[in-house]
C-alpha cells in the first residue's frame, strides 16, 4: 500500500519515532464549510492538536495519491478548488484516475489504517438517512466502522440523519459507542439526543485501555467515542430540530439526492440558523481535535509504560 501513499514530513517523523498521531478528515474542510472558515478551521485543528502533544494527519486524495498529512500549501488548495467527494468506495478510482478529492470518515478510516494510524478526529458520523427505508439511504460510514479498526473520536452522528436508527445499524454490526462524560448519545450541535447509551468513559486514560482491550481481544471493527459539543456552543435540541425539518422540507423541491445531500442540508442549516450553525460546527471540531490528541497520547503511554 506504500505505493499509493504520501507522507507529510512532520508524520513521515512521526511514524519514525513511533509518536501518536491524529488522522483528521477533509469532507468537512472542502464540503461541510464555507471558505475561509474552513482553511481557517483546518489550520486551528491541526494547531490544537500538534499543542497537546502528537502530530496532525490531515488526509486527502490528491493527483491520484492518498497524501497523510498535508502542507499548508495543500491545505488551500483543499479548501478552494472543487474536490470529489471520497467516500471508501471511490478510493481506487480517484487514484487510478489521478484524480483529487476530500476523504469522508470512511474513506479517512480506510486510509488511516492503511497509514497506521489508530487515532482519528471527525465533527460528526455519517448514517441512517432520515426516511431510508423508503430511500435506502445509508452512508458508508457504518460500514466502515464495521469493518476497519480505527477510533472515530466525534459528537456523535450529524442530527439531519435518523438517530435511532444510525445506533441500531452500529449496534448490529458490532460497533462500540462509548460515551464521554455522558451518557446518551450526543445529537452534533446538541449535546443531548435522548438517545440513552450504556458505555461511558470519563477520561483519555480510560478510553485508552478500553482501545487496547478492544483489539487485544481481536475485534476488527471501529470505536465510536462520542464526546459532546460543549455546553456554551451547543444549540438546544429542539431549536435545532425547527431547523432540520425545515431544511429537509425543501429537499424534494431542490431535487437534491445523494452524495450532495448532507452539503445541501448543512448549507441550507447554516441560512436557516442565522449562521449560528456553523459556529458551533467549529467548536466541536476543535472539542473533537483535543480529546483524539489526548487519547492519542494515552494510547501511546499505555503501549510504551
Amino acid at each position: 500500500m506504500e505505493q499509493f501513499l504520501r507522507f507529510a514530513d512532520e508524520v513521515a517523523d512521526a511514524r519514525r519515532s513511533g509518536t501518536p498521531i491524529v488522522a483528521l478528515e477533509t469532507t468537512i474542510l472542502s464540503h461541510g464549510m464555507p471558505y475561509p472558515q474552513n482553511l481557517e478551521t483546518a489550520r486551528e485543528v491541526e494547531r490544537i492538536v500538534r499543542e497537546a502533544g502528537a502530530t496532525p494527519a490531515t488526509i486527502a486524495v490528491l493527483d491520484g495519491a492518498i497524501h497523510v498529512g498535508l502542507s499548508d500549501e495543500r491545505l488551500t488548495r483543499v479548501a478552494r478548488e472543487p474536490m470529489l467527494k471520497l467516500s471508501s468506495a471511490d478510493l481506487a478510482y480517484a487514484i487510478s484516475s489521478g484524480k483529487s478529492g476530500a476523504t469522508t470518515v470512511a474513506a479517512t478510516m480506510r486510509c488511516a489504517s492503511l497509514a497506521g494510524i489508530e487515532v482519528f478526529a471527525t465533527g460528526g458520523i455519517g448514517g441512517v438517512h432520515r426516511g431510508a427505508e423508503q430511500t435506502m439511504d445509508v452512508s458508508g460510514d457504518l460500514e466502515a466502522l464495521a469493518t476497519t479498526p480505527v477510533t472515530v473520536i466525534c459528537a456523535g452522528a450529524k442530527a439531519i440523519l435518523d438517530l435511532p436508527k444510525t445506533l441500531e445499524a452500529l449496534e448490529t454490526r458490532g460497533v462500540p459507542v462509548i460515551g464521554y462524560g455522558i451518557d446518551e448519545f450526543p445529537a452534533f450541535w446538541s449535546r443531548s439526543s435522548g438517545l440513552p447509551l450504556s458505555l461511558r468513559v470519563d477520561s483519555p486514560e480510560d478510553a485508552a485501555r478500553l482501545i487496547r482491550t478492544h483489539y487485544a481481544l481481536g475485534f476488527e471493527t471501529g470505536i465510536v467515542i462520542a464526546n459532546p459539543i460543549p455546553v456554551r456552543d451547543e444549540i438546544p435540541r429542539a431549536e435545532m430540530e425547527g431547523f432540520i425539518r425545515a431544511a429537509i422540507a425543501e429537499t424534494d423541491t431542490a431535487n437534491v439526492h445523494g452524495k450532495a445531500l448532507t452539503p445541501w442540508l448543512l448549507d441550507r442549516i447554516l441560512t436557516l440558523s442565522g449562521g449560528r450553525s456553523l459556529e458551533a460546527n467549529i467548536a466541536l471540531v476543535r472539542s473533537n481535535a483535543r480529546l483524539a490528541a489526548a487519547i492519542a497520547l494515552s494510547c501511546f503511554r499505555n503501549s510504551n509504560p
